[in-house]
């Protein structure tokens, strides 16, 4: 279905018009602090080289750039992700190679290295169950964000077709080059390195591997490209929560302000009020000595998991409205996970979310980490029942839901292009896209 609000416009349509506004509210928060956590890392990254720039400069330049690319239209946006993309691919396909050859003994020391930091006191799981349940909600913050590619259907071409390829390859990114750089990163750096836990970059992981071949001129470069990482990762975020805000607009759920489009479809009221929010936060995130980003930074967490669980139910929802209405044959991608991986999803999710405030329990209870880990459960759930309250809205059943608008079948596929030209298209969308 080519649709912007994607999986959140799936959960209005599919489960309840109250659990669609909940959500797309919250996921759209999500983007705009996303947003602002990469102008952050911005400045702690450019710490590598010089501490004398203004912590702001650096951020305010990225932010109004990144605001041009989104306004403008949507293939100038397209055009700075397939080329940031293209560096970091490359770039990863490097660090795995030289993280093997560092682990098998090409490092400054000469020493082989293996799994003997797997070995070290309290490894590899320090802390235990309290220690690995407590970087969930980091991990989540920075892992969120595959599941947002979805949302840029509504301005995809070919839908039909590029939409399940693409779903494809990134199951095979995530396995191949985050799974695999943070396997080879766990290999080679002990827990314990030295300042690793500081908010220096001199102490980043993936930098610390080059320095470990012996290289300093590769560690700026790695460096370098982590920043051009954290500028496309804060550019699809403003691309994403403003789609969102113009979702929320044209299903009656925010003004009707916000869905003004500019003559090339841009929705340009909502990119503009994301990044505002989102320049907002980005000052907000240097108050109390970093204390409310912190905040900022486990609700985010939580919200990419309650996604996530969502996910999860509207895919059950929808099969479950095909079925009823006799239109299974109709998909032109099925998951083959189904029904498997929908439930493992919500089960899993729902676990993290109740677990990963471990750490406010242990060893004291701490009330003020309490709230900022598990705030945003009472939010989503007011939400939703305000809105229940004030439209009284219904659950959607199986056998009404509407599996007809925005509807792409097999007969919308387009004729792939054939040829070389064909074959390269096809090898960049698998690396990049």
């Amino acid at each position: 279905m080519k649709v912007a609000g994607s999986f959140a416009t799936f959960s209005s349509r599919y489960i309840d018009d109250a659990f669609g506004f909940a959500l797309t509210w919250n996921y759209w928060f999500n983007d705009a602090v996303s947003t602002a956590a990469d102008l952050v890392a911005l400045q702690l990254l450019l710490e590598y080289w010089t501490d004398t720039f203004p912590w702001y400069a650096l951020g305010l330049i990225v932010w109004f750039l990144q605001v041009l690319a989104n306004i403008i239209n949507v293939r100038a946006y397209g055009e700075v992700e397939y080329w940031l993309c293209l560096l970091k691919v490359i770039t990863i396909v490097i660090f795995i190679i030289l993280s093997i050859v560092v682990n098998c003994g090409g490092n400054t020391s000469g020493q082989y290295i293996g799994g003997r930091n797997w070995h070290l006191p309290d490894a590899p799981f320090v802390g235990g169950i309290g220690g690995f349940a407590s970087v969930f909600v980091t991990a989540s913050f920075a892992f969120g964000g595959t599941e947002s590619i979805a949302i840029t259907a509504g301005e995809t071409r070919d839908p039909a077709r590029q939409l399940p390829r693409v779903v494809k390859n990134v199951f095979w990114r995530i396995m191949i080059f985050y799974i695999l750089s943070a396997l080879m990163i766990g290999l080679n750096i002990p827990y314990n390195y030295p300042g690793l836990n500081s908010k220096s970059t001199r102490t980043s992981p993936f930098t610390i591997a080059f320095q470990m071949a012996g290289s300093k001129v590769a560690g700026s470069f790695m460096n370098a490209v982590i920043l051009t990482s954290a500028i496309s990762a804060g550019n699809h975020a403003l691309f994403a929560g403003s789609r969102l805000l113009y979702t929320l607009s044209v299903n009656g759920h925010a003004p009707k302000v916000f869905g003004n489009l500019t003559r090339f479809q841009v929705p340009w009221v909502a990119v503009l009020s994301t990044s505002f929010i989102s320049g907002l936060l980005f000052g907000a995130s240097f108050i109390g000595a970093g204390q409310l980003w912190t905040w900022l930074q486990n609700i985010v967490g939580v919200s990419n998991q309650l996604s996530w669980i969502s996910i999860g139910i509207a895919s059950l929802r929808f099969r479950a409205g095909l079925k009823a209405q006799g239109k299974e044959h109709l998909l032109p991608f099925k998951n083959w996970t189904y029904p498997v991986g929908p439930i493992f999803a919500i089960v899993l999710n729902s676990f993290i979310v109740l677990v990963q405030g471990w750490s406010c329990f242990s060893p004291t209870f701490s009330a003020v980490d309490f709230v900022s880990y598990y705030i945003e459960l009472p939010i989503f759930a007011l939400m939703f029942v305000i809105w229940k309250l004030m439209k009284r809205t219904r659950f959607k059943r199986a056998s009404t839901m509407d599996l007809v608008t925005d509807v792409y079948t097999k007969d919308d596929i387009e004729p792939e292009e054939e040829g070389w030209r064909g074959t390269a298209k096809r090898v960049g969308a698998w690396l990049c896209f």
